[in-house]
């Protein structure tokens, strides 16, 4: 019996806890303000003469590139920032104009082996440096993984999705470099930072 008292305290006891919290829940959304407090706030901040300010907006940044590719394919590289650390991060977008859907076609991964293993990405891109006549590929972690976006879904026509790629840095003073990716036209960046 004492079993059967214990369970029906526990369960009562449970019941109470959820009563409780829905009211707080309720209560916590009630209105009590004026109409005035039913405002829309404004999605975008405003300069002194009430106008849109660019810099506060999200996807204004100009590219600093746009590569076609195939299937109507654009990669719209927006920057390319040097970090502390040693790395240099080109971050962009990958819009499709062309009237189908369409996916990054298998080859931006492109050929070395550690990288293929790991499935779709864009562990194929490089930055060259004419100067010092060097080339920088994809950076990758400890198990072989590109430091890049990975596993794209299709992209539909008009969409766009965002994408990075980390590369180990140029020396200091070289702020200008070729970027490459297999089945993309080439581009020259600028580095930042």
């Amino acid at each position: 019996m004492s079993i059967r008292f214990t369970e029906k305290a526990r369960k009562g006891a449970a019941a109470l806890v959820v009563v409780a919290g829905l009211a707080l829940g309720v209560a916590g959304c009630g209105g009590g303000g004026s109409d005035d407090d039913k405002k829309p706030e404004a999605s975008a901040s405003r300069t002194a003469e009430g106008e849109a300010d660019p810099s506060a907006q999200q996807g204004t940044e100009e590219p600093q590139a746009e590569l076609k590719g195939e299937d109507g394919l654009v990669l719209a590289v927006t920057s390319a920032a040097r970090d502390a650390g040693g790395f240099v991060t080109v971050s962009g977008e990958i819009k499709n104009d062309g009237a189908e859907a369409a996916r990054v076609p298998i080859q931006t991964r492109g050929d070395e082996t550690e990288i293929m293993r790991h499935g779709g990405s864009l562990g194929g891109a490089t930055l060259v440096d004419p100067a010092n006549k060097k080339r920088y590929y994809v950076l990758r972690d400890t198990d072989g993984r590109p430091l890049t976006t990975t596993d794209m879904p299709r992209i539909k026509p008009g969409a766009s999705i965002p994408v990075f790629m980390q590369f180990p840095a140029p020396p200091a003073d070289t702020t200008k470099v070729t970027f490459q990716l297999p089945t993309f036209a080439a581009a020259p960046l600028e580095i930042s930072g």
